[in-house]
C-alpha cells in the first residue's frame, strides 16, 4: 500500500491508498523542515504511524512545504525511513503536489495560497521554473500569513477602522509583547500569523477587509508575473531560435490553478484579481489531496 502525505506548515493530510481504494485518511499537525525542530517533526510522524496502525505501507510519497531543497528532501526521507522501516520513499516539494493535483499531466501554472505561498511552471511532468520562496518575513505574498501580518500591523498602527479594531481586540485581546514573542521566538511564526486570516474571513463584507485581501492577492500576482517574465526573457535570450515557441508557451501558461485554504476561502476576491489581470483560472481547490489521490491512481 502507498502512503501519500500532503504537508503544510499548519496541517498534514495522510492517505493510505490500497490500489484504487482508500484504506485510511486523517489529518495531523503540519510542519516545515526549515522552521520546525526535528524532534517535533518526528513526533508528528510517529503519531501518524500509530494512527495507521497495522496498515502494510510499502511506499511513501511525501509532498511538503519547505522541501524544495535537496537537503530537506534527504532529511525527510531519512526520518520516514527511520520511523517506518522502509526504503521506498519519495519526497517532493508541495509545489509539485499542487501541480499533480491541479494539472495532472497537463502544462500550466500551479499556485499555492495557504499558510504560505508559492507558484511554478509545470510542463506536465516536472516543474521547469519556480518562484523562490523567501518565507514569512520576506515573501509569502497572498498567503494567510501575509494577510495576518497586514491585519496585526494595521491593528497596532491604528490603520484598521475603529469598529473593526474593537472586534479584533475583543476576539484576540492581543498585546505587543505577546505578538513579538510568538513571531520572533515562537516555534511556528508563519502559522501563528496565518491564524489571524480567519478574522478577515469572518469580516469579509467589510470594505477594509476586502481591500486588504485584494491587495495581498495583487502582490502575489505581480510578484509571480515579474518572475515569470524574467524566466521567459532568459529562455528567449539563451535560445533565440525558440523565441516563437516561448511566446506560444507563455500563452498556454496563462492557465493558472490555485490550491490552498486561503485561495479557496477568498476565491471570489481571487477570481476578481485574476480577471483584472486577464488570467484564466482552471481550478481553485481547498487542498490537493483529492487531486493527488486521482493522480496516483492513474499512474
Amino acid at each position: 500500500m502507498t502512503l501519500i502525505i500532503d504537508c503544510g506548515s499548519t496541517k498534514a493530510e495522510w492517505v493510505v491508498l490500497d490500489g484504487e481504494n482508500i484504506a485510511k485518511r486523517f489529518i495531523t499537525n503540519g510542519f516545515n523542515p526549515n522552521f520546525t525542530e526535528n524532534e517535533t517533526i518526528k513526533n508528528i510522524i510517529v503519531e501518524a504511524k500509530n494512527i495507521i496502525d497495522n496498515q502494510d505501507v510499502s511506499k511513501i510519497v511525501f509532498y511538503g512545504t519547505g522541501c524544495a531543497s535537496e537537503a530537506n528532501q534527504n532529511k525527510m526521507a531519512m526520518i520516514f525511513a527511520m520511523i517506518f522501516k522502509i526504503n521506498d520513499i519519495e519526497v517532493y516539494p508541495d509545489s509539485l503536489g499542487a501541480c499533480h493535483a491541479l494539472l495532472g499531466k497537463n502544462d500550466g501554472v500551479a499556485c499555492i495560497l495557504g499558510t504560505g505561498s508559492n507558484a511554478c511552471f509545470y510542463d506536465g511532468e516536472k516543474i521547469t521554473e519556480s518562484i523562490v520562496s523567501l518565507g514569512f518575513m520576506l515573501g509569502d505574498e497572498g498567503s494567510g500569513c501575509h494577510i495576518g501580518k497586514h491585519l496585526v500591523h494595521d491593528y497596532f498602527y491604528k490603520v484598521m477602522p475603529d469598529g473593526l479594531r474593537a472586534k479584533f481586540n475583543e476576539k484576540y485581546n492581543l498585546d505587543r509583547e505577546t505578538l513579538l514573542k510568538n513571531v520572533y521566538h515562537g516555534d511556528a511564526p508563519s502559522r501563528y500569523l496565518a491564524e489571524f486570516a480567519s478574522f478577515a474571513l469572518e469580516n469579509i463584507e467589510n470594505q477594509y477587509v476586502i481591500n486588504l485581501v485584494t491587495e495581498c492577492f495583487e502582490e502575489f500576482i505581480m510578484s509571480a508575473q515579474r518572475s515569470f517574465r524574467h524566466f521567459e526573457r532568459n529562455a528567449v535570450e539563451s535560445r533565440p531560435e525558440r523565441s516563437e515557441s516561448i511566446r506560444q508557451r507563455r500563452i498556454n501558461l496563462l492557465l493558472y490553478g490555485f490550491v490552498g485554504s486561503v485561495a479557496f476561502s477568498f476565491k471570489d476576491l481571487l477570481l476578481q484579481v485574476l480577471e483584472n489581470h486577464n488570467i484564466k483560472c482552471s481550478k481553485i481547490m481547498k487542498n490537493p489531496m483529492d487531486g493527488l489521490i486521482e493522480y496516483h491512481k492513474n499512474l
